[in-house]
C-alpha cells in the first residue's frame, strides 16, 4: 500500500538492500490474518533506500525536510492514543527544499538493538517499524513498513525436571513428573503421571496449554487466557499403581517465547493444566508454569555475524524445576 502526498503528487517506497537473501517470517496481524514480514534479529544492521517517485515530473514538490525512523513501540489496546516507544532511532535524509525528479535516498541504521519479539495478543501489540517522512505545511507525506523482530536464546544451562504429589485427602493422589521446566518453541514434553491413590470415579483426563497475557498495571491489570492446546492423555477409570505416558509435541501450535514484563507493560506466560473430570462432570486441575524459550540455531548459516553476536542467553526463574512438597488440593483450587 503506497501513501500519496498533497494532490497524490509524490508516491514514497521503503526498499531495504537485503531484500532478495533476507527471510521472512508469518505474523499475525491484529484482525487474526497470518502476513509475511521481514525477519531481523537483535543487533541487525537496518538498511536501504527510500524511493521518492513524482508522479507528475513537470511538477515540484516543495518540502520542509524528509527522514526516516526506525521505531519499536507497545500499545495497549485500552489505551490506543498512547504508543509507548522502547527504539526511536531517527535519519535526516534531505533539508527543507524541493523536490524537481523522482529520487532515491540511502539509509543506515547500524546494529539496532531490538531487545524485545515481535508481538501481536488480545490486549497488546509490540511492533517494530520504518516510518519516511515528507514534511510538508498542509500535510506530511508518511510511509511505514512493518519488520518482524525474533529473539533468539541459547540452551538454558539449568533445566531440571518437574515432579510434583497432589491430590484431594483420601480421595485422590496422584505424582505427575515432567522431563522440562524449560522448552523450546519445536520441543516435545515428556512425562509421565502415577495414580498413588483413586477413591473417585476419574473418567477423563487432559493437559491444557494455556497462554496467559498480562497488561498494564497497578489497577489497570487486565489477564487474558487463551488455551492453546488440549491434549487428551486418558478415556477411562485408571487403578491404583498405574503409570500414564504423556508426548506433547509443540510444533504444531502457535506459540512464542515466554516474556516477562516487557518494558514494564505486558507479559506472556505459558501453564500446563492437568484436568482430570470425574462421572459427576467434577474438575481438578493443577497449573504448572513452564517457560518457552526460541531456538538460536534456527537459522544457522544464514543468520549472520551481527546476529549471531547479539543472541541472548536465556534467564530462567529458580522457582520452576523445584521438586515440590507432597499436599492435598482444596475444592477450592482443585476445581474449575
Amino acid at each position: 500500500m503506497s501513501f500519496f502526498g498533497f494532490g497524490q503528487s509524490v508516491e514514497v517506497e521503503i526498499l531495504l538492500n537485503d531484500a532478495e537473501s533476507r527471510k521472512r517470517a508469518e505474523h499475525k496481524t491484529e484482525d487474526g490474518k497470518k502476513e509475511k514480514y521481514f525477519l531481523f534479529y537483535d543487533g541487525e544492521t537496518v538498511s536501504g533506500k527510500v524511493s521518492l517517485s513524482l508522479k507528475n515530473p513537470n511538477k515540484r514538490l516543495e518540502h520542509q525536510g524528509i527522514k526516516i525512523e526506525f521505531i519499536g513501540q507497545i500499545e495497549l489496546y485500552y489505551d490506543r492514543g498512547n504508543h509507548h516507544e522502547f527504539v526511536s532511532l531517527v535519519k535526516d535524509l534531505a533539508r527543507p527544499g524541493e523536490i524537481t525528479q523522482s529520487q532515491a535516498f540511502d539509509f543506515e541504521f547500524t546494529h539496532v538493538e531490538k531487545p524485545y519479539e515481535s508481538y501481536t495478543g488480545q490486549n497488546v501489540k509490540l511492533r517494530y517499524f520504518l516510518r519516511a517522512t515528507i514534511s510538508r505545511r498542509l500535510n506530511d507525506v508518511v510511509k511505514e513498513m512493518d519488520i518482524v523482530v525474533h529473539t533468539l536464546s541459547t540452551y538454558p544451562e539449568l533445566n531440571s525436571s518437574i515432579k510434583m504429589e497432589v491430590g484431594i485427602e483420601d480421595c485422590l493422589h496422584i505424582e505427575f513428573e515432567y522431563n522440562k521446566s524449560k522448552y523450546h518453541l519445536k520441543d516435545v514434553i515428556v512425562g509421565k503421571i502415577y495414580f498413588l491413590l483413586v477413591r473417585i470415579k476419574i473418567k477423563h483426563m487432559e493437559i491444557d496449554i494455556i497462554k496467559r497475557e498480562t497488561t498494564g498495571t497497578g489497577p489497570n491489570v487486565y489477564h487474558e487466557n487463551d488455551t492453546i492446546a488440549k491434549y487428551e492423555i486418558m478415556d477411562g477409570a485408571p487403578v491404583r499403581g498405574e503409570s500414564i505416558p504423556i508426548r506433547l509435541f509443540l510444533a504444531g501450535y502457535e506459540l512464542t517465547p515466554t516474556m516477562r514484563d516487557i518494558n514494564k507493560k505486558f507479559s506472556v506466560r505459558y501453564y500446563l493444566n492437568l484436568v482430570l473430570i470425574d462421572e459427576e462432570e467434577r474438575r481438578y486441575f493443577k497449573q504448572q508454569e513452564v517457560v518457552l524459550w526460541r531456538k538460536g540455531d534456527i537459522v544457522r548459516k544464514s543468520m549472520s555475524h551481527q546476529a549471531a553476536i547479539a543472541s541472548q542467553r536465556f534467564e530462567g526463574t529458580a522457582s520452576l524445576g523445584e521438586v515440590r512438597t507432597p499436599g492435598p488440593l482444596s475444592d477450592n483450587n482443585s476445581r474449575q
